[in-house]
């Protein structure tokens, strides 16, 4: 008997199952066809780390949900899938052939399908093949029906991120523990990867994190060099608890710091306070957004402030980095209860940022780490 291992309760699914199905009938469609690694796994509970082979879910606008996978995946199907109906492929199968009779057994031949088309692991030529063996079925784009309703995150989702940005918190402490002249980054990233799985964290990190020249450029990974007296080591620890993720940066100096460096820093914390100090429900995006390039601009810490300020976090599996909701100059969005977002200020090699969670009235810090420049 497989031991099922549900992330939430049945009633959560149910919801979110109704709610999807409440915008196909609006919007008269008889099924989409969810292709997003986290579609599939926040509306059936399906979660597989094979999301490299081609898998989706069928949610018609009544009744339960099919899953289409690699025959291997059973096992996993029987322990976090909510849903019973699945067809399996082999490695031998026709792929497409495969999803194509499942559909057609399922809704005919001329059903009107809503379909993620920017979901990665929706090809041009598997979308052409399932266009060419349903050719009176109507086909159209809504890539973002289920990715809006996952910014809205229930209190279930934001406990995962909580624990996450526990974890985070311990791959910091390891960070500035282990970020000593003479250890390579090779080694700290071990330190940071193996402090954030002890505190719970499904996968290692240990997130963004370079040293020397390569801290002044976002991105970095960790490689063989060693560092040395006076390094910047710019480090972004980003662990998940069930794929729910926090993360947040903390400026390190090695060995020594000099007062223009606590001057940055300090003045870096100043300019985020000021920008969330504007976040709650109702306020735009633009306005907090507006605060920080006009504090690093006004400052003298920048020429050029063109990245973005926040971003929306949570469910997210590989390679997907953060959810399509972003403030950066046009955006015209507003912060609504229940989103959560990384926000994170850069400049001079030195980046400050935290996960929050918006509640009903203002926000609430899911990593809680003191915020100041550490020098280890």
């Amino acid at each position: 008997m497989v031991e099922t291992q549900y992330w939430f309760e049945k009633a959560e699914y149910d919801q979110r199952l109704a709610r999807v199905q409440q915008q196909l009938v609006e919007k008269g469609y008889d099924a989409m066809l969810a292709f997003m690694p986290e579609s599939v796994t926040w509306i059936t509970g399906f979660f597989t780390r094979a999301y490299s082979s081609f898998q989706f879910a069928l949610i018609p606008a009544s009744g339960e949900p099919t899953v289409i996978c690699r025959d291997v995946e059973a096992y996993y199907l029987d322990s976090t899938c909510l849903y019973a109906d699945r067809v399996l492929w082999s490695d031998s199968d026709d792929k497409t052939a495969v999803a194509v009779q499942a559909i057609r057994s399922r809704l005919g031949a001329s059903p009107r399908l809503a379909i993620e088309m920017a979901a990665w692991p929706l090809s041009v030529a598997r979308f052409n093949g399932i266009k060419a063996g349903l050719p009176d079925a109507l086909m159209l784009d809504e890539s973002q029906m289920l990715t809006q309703m996952r910014f809205i995150k229930s209190a279930a989702e934001i406990a995962y991120q909580r624990r996450a940005g526990k974890a985070a918190e311990a791959g910091m402490t390891a960070a500035i523990a282990s970020a000593k002249v003479g250890v390579s980054e090779r080694e700290m990233a071990a330190e940071i990867c193996s402090a954030m799985i002890r505190a719970g964290s499904d996968l290692p990190g240990p997130g963004v994190m370079s040293s020397g020249e390569r801290a002044y450029h976002l991105h970095g990974g960790y490689s063989d060099r060693v560092l040395a007296h006076g390094d910047i080591v710019q480090i972004e620890t980003t662990p998940n608890v069930r794929h729910y993720h926090a993360r947040f940066m903390r400026p390190i100096r090695v060995g020594q710091a000099s007062d223009e460096d606590y001057r940055i820093v300090e003045r870096l914390i100043a300019i985020q306070d000021a920008a969330m100090a504007e976040v709650r429900p109702g306020v735009a995006a633009s306005l907090p957004d507006a605060l920080y390039r006009d504090g690093v601009m006004t400052a003298g810490l920048r020429d050029t402030y063109t990245n973005k300020t926040f971003y929306s976090v949570g469910l997210l599996l590989a390679p997907s980095g953060g959810e399509p909701l972003e403030a950066a100059p046009g955006c015209d969005w507003h912060f609504a209860p229940g989103m959560t977002f990384h926000t994170y200020v850069l400049a001079r090699g030195f980046g400050m940022s935290e996960t929050i969670a918006i509640t009903e009235d203002g926000y609430e810090r899911l990593t809680q780490y003191p915020r100041q420049l550490f020098i280890s």
